[in-house]
């Protein structure tokens, strides 16, 4: 009974209450903190594993991507070839919008040039091009031609009828007949061959152009003649011949250095000839040489639509 007092006894100090402070205690309950500190520490292993999954993802997805451009048997740099061909593509249809037609291109540039200081003789040259021929038909004197729309009618001119261009003045066309009581031409044969009649017509030319000035010399040459048969069933000569004329700067100078002589004017003149009505029937067309290169093709159209017709009694 004594022995089991003492064992109570010694029981005792187990159940005193805890101390407040923990510093100088060496205990479990620190040990737990310490615990609970690696738990903490331990979280980031977690968004570790995390990371590490989303790695082995896009490794997945690069794995799939090689594995499909393996199936396709195609190198990467033709992927890439085809998507910059196909950006080029896209980008020419894109600006397809933005095109500009030929002609509102030409037009354009034309227009640039003119209002720029082309000149007014480079101005004439395109619009006559543009505009196109128009066709006038005298039916009481029996002739027809076709002449550029732009030109203008010049009365008192002296011949039956003359148009001109209104920028380029040394431009013209004018058409001359015979007079009926005074000719009896059959066939445009009787001038002889077309080679004789180019000789008459340049004697003719130069006649008319004969000046009294000092100092001015004409130089002339016959180009080319030809016969053609037209759409009507009738004969025409055409006859083309260059004239040259030059003058001095100075016509009254003493010592002939101070007389340089210069070039005036260097023209082309086309001349088709036809007879009806028993008269002979000449087509004028007048241009300077450096006009004529350019517009040599309507030009020429304007001397093949010429047509002499009956007179209707």
């Amino acid at each position: 009974m004594a022995r089991l007092v003492v064992v109570q006894q010694q029981r005792q100090p187990s159940l005193s209450p805890l101390p407040s402070s923990f510093s100088h205690f060496n205990g479990t309950r620190l040990h737990a903190p310490q615990l609970q500190f690696r738990r903490k520490v331990s979280q980031p292993k977690e968004t570790l594993h995390v990371a590490a999954s989303n790695a082995k993802e896009i490794s997945k997805e690069r794995s799939q991507q090689m594995s499909l451009f393996s199936r396709l048997k195609t190198p990467v740099s033709e992927h890439f070839r085809h998507d910059s061909d196909r950006d080029c593509v896209e980008f020419s249809s894109k600006t397809k919008d933005f095109a500009v037609p030929r002609r509102n291109a030409m037009a354009l540039i034309l227009s640039a040039y003119i209002f720029t200081g082309g000149g007014f003789g480079s101005a004439a040259f395109a619009q006559q091009s543009l505009v196109g021929l128009r066709e006038y038909i005298d039916t009481f004197d029996g002739y027809s031609f076709k002449y550029p729309k732009n030109w203008i009618q010049v009365k008192g001119a002296g011949a039956d009828i003359f148009f001109r261009d209104p920028y380029i003045l040394d431009e013209n066309i004018s058409v001359e007949f015979s007079s009926p009581s005074s000719s009896n031409y059959k066939s445009i044969e009787d001038l002889g061959p077309p080679e004789l009649a180019g000789k008459k017509v340049l004697k003719q030319y130069l006649t008319e152009f004969m000046s009294t000035r000092l100092g001015v010399r004409r130089e002339s040459k016959i180009l080319s003649t030809s016969s053609r048969v037209a759409d009507d069933g009738k004969l025409y000569y055409q006859i083309e011949v260059n004239i040259k004329s030059y003058a001095n700067n100075n016509e009254l100078a003493v010592m002939p250095k101070d007389r340089l002589v210069r070039l005036e004017w260097d023209r082309r003149y086309l001349s088709v000839l036809g007879v009806e009505n028993n008269q002979l029937y000449e087509l004028r067309l007048q241009t300077p040489e450096n006009v004529f290169v350019e517009e040599e093709s309507d030009l020429r159209r304007v001397m093949e639509s010429f047509r002499v017709n009956k007179i209707a009694v």
